[in-house]
């Protein structure tokens, strides 16, 4: 992962970027003056409270260290170089299920950025891997886990 480069949105970026400061100037303090009231109870030997601060804190540190890389190996993707002739990562791609006619819109996003929820798919996934390169109109055959679905491309936008 150290030289992979990974895609954001400037949006996404953006949100990692203040969720890295909020754990860096809050959390962190947090994490510390817990760790500092657990110690004052007592023999750290037999004090569970002080394990869990600490255990706490090696997990928020770790956090942070993934964060920071994934920033530093960051490659935010430019909204003015999309082409919306075929899907690419970041288009907005609206779907048809062929089988049961359910139409959907998801914005193909990184792996750092997927929240289905907020309607954005991960190019990683089956379905957003399967429909990268493909036109409007085009059908997409994808194998996921219950079973072959097949989707119709209906349109292509940012």
């Amino acid at each position: 992962m150290a030289n992979e480069a990974i895609l954001l949105t400037k949006e996404g970026y953006n949100k990692m970027k203040a969720e890295l400061d909020e754990l860096r100037i809050v959390e962190r303090p947090k994490a510390a003056e817990a760790i500092a009231e657990a110690r004052d109870k007592g023999d750290l030997s037999e004090n569970a409270e002080y394990d869990a601060a600490k255990e706490a804190q090696r997990n928020l540190e770790a956090k942070i260290m993934r964060m920071e890389m994934t920033l530093a190996n960051a490659r935010i993707i430019d909204e003015s170089h999309l082409d919306l002739n075929k899907v690419q990562i970041l288009n907005k791609v609206k779907l048809r299920n062929c089988k049961t006619g359910a139409e959907m819109e998801y914005t193909l996003v990184g792996d750092h950025e997927a929240n289905l929820a907020e309607g954005k798919l991960s190019v990683e996934t089956p379905i957003g891997h399967a429909l990268l390169g493909h036109k409007k109109g085009d059908k997409v055959e994808v194998q996921v886990p219950v079973g072959l679905m097949e989707f119709e491309i209906l349109n292509i936008s940012i």
